[in-house]
């Protein structure tokens, strides 16, 4: 599109384009660089007037993103394929943005340790026009390792012996895991529900994104430290409190204890929480794909039924 043909309306217009697909902060981040372009093209002359300039795109509320219950993000998993079940849980109960999830390797994930590590060079998925490529991940605040509580070792390595793949999570032909693609066939119609199989809403508008703030959140809930949270979440902690404060493993600990406890009361939910048939907790705990198991009237969404969830 020419730049005298980009006006203010159709800047808004494509911001909610955008938003069908991106997180509310990248979108902003967009619309910043745009802006800033466009500023640059009035001061050159060669556009009259900047049509980003005071555009509000983030509302107050869209400040508010909802997050889910561990009873929500189990009644989604059990809708799920295997392979999908372990990426929603893997996402609530880490806190990953879905490019990590996307670009994680095998090669990162350390089940004898119970950590994940987000490579530097090669630990995001990125979609550029279209073209799916691996790159670093959005920040060096992003380079991390996210230690894991022990169910989600469990579920990682019960789905790691089904995986012939370089890649934890991948698409229906075993390639990169396409964002777009997962959404239509998979997320709305966890979260929305599907009236074709018989399925109530469990949490409508709810995106993949607010998975990452439902593990804010539940970090909150649970009092763990701020620097703490920071770190897990791959954002850099401002300030002299950024600067003096570390984490120590009696935090780490102490906050998988919260995360662990949290999936182990979602195990034993009322009856009917969420539209989820619920199952109880032997004495070891011992959490397996098999747990998620969809009941006779629901068949799961996505790809990978070679196993039974």
């Amino acid at each position: 599109m020419p730049l005298k043909e980009i006006s203010r309306i159709a800047v808004k217009g494509w911001v909610k384009t955008l938003r069908r697909s991106l997180a509310e902060r990248t979108v902003v981040d967009v619309v910043t660089l745009l802006s800033m372009l466009l500023g640059e093209a009035v001061d050159e002359g060669l556009i009259g007037a900047n049509p980003c300039r005071r555009l509000r795109v983030n509302t107050g509320d869209d400040d508010e993103r909802p997050h889910a219950s561990p009873w929500q993000v189990r009644a989604m998993a059990q809708r799920c394929s295997p392979a999908d079940a372990v990426l929603v849980v893997t996402a609530a109960y880490t806190g990953l943005r879905w490019g990590e999830l996307a670009g994680l390797r095998w090669g990162r994930v350390d089940l004898a340790r119970g950590v994940i590590t987000i490579d530097p060079d090669k630990g995001a998925l990125h979609e550029v026009g279209g073209r799916l490529e691996l790159g670093p991940p959005k920040s060096k605040a992003g380079v991390r390792t996210v230690h894991l509580p022990p169910f989600l070792v469990d579920l990682l390595t019960e789905h790691r012996a089904d995986r012939m793949q370089d890649h934890v999570f991948t698409g229906l032909d075993g390639g990169l895991l396409r964002r777009s693609n997962f959404r239509r066939r998979v997320w709305l119609p966890l979260v929305n529900g599907d009236p074709t199989r018989g399925w109530a809403p469990i949490h409508p508008g709810l995106h993949f994104h607010d998975l990452r703030h439902t593990h804010k959140t539940w970090l909150i809930e649970d009092s763990v430290p701020e620097i703490l949270q920071c770190k897990r979440l791959g954002h850099r902690m401002a300030g002299v409190r950024g600067t003096y404060s570390r984490v120590s493993q009696v935090m780490v600990d102490a906050m998988l204890d919260g995360l662990q406890r949290r999936w182990e009361r979602s195990l034993v939910a009322p009856t009917g929480q969420g539209g989820v048939t619920t199952y109880g907790v032997d004495d070891h705990v011992k959490i397996v794909c098999s747990q998620f198991a969809p009941t006779t009237a629901e068949q799961p969404v996505g790809s990978d039924h070679r196993r039974a969830l």
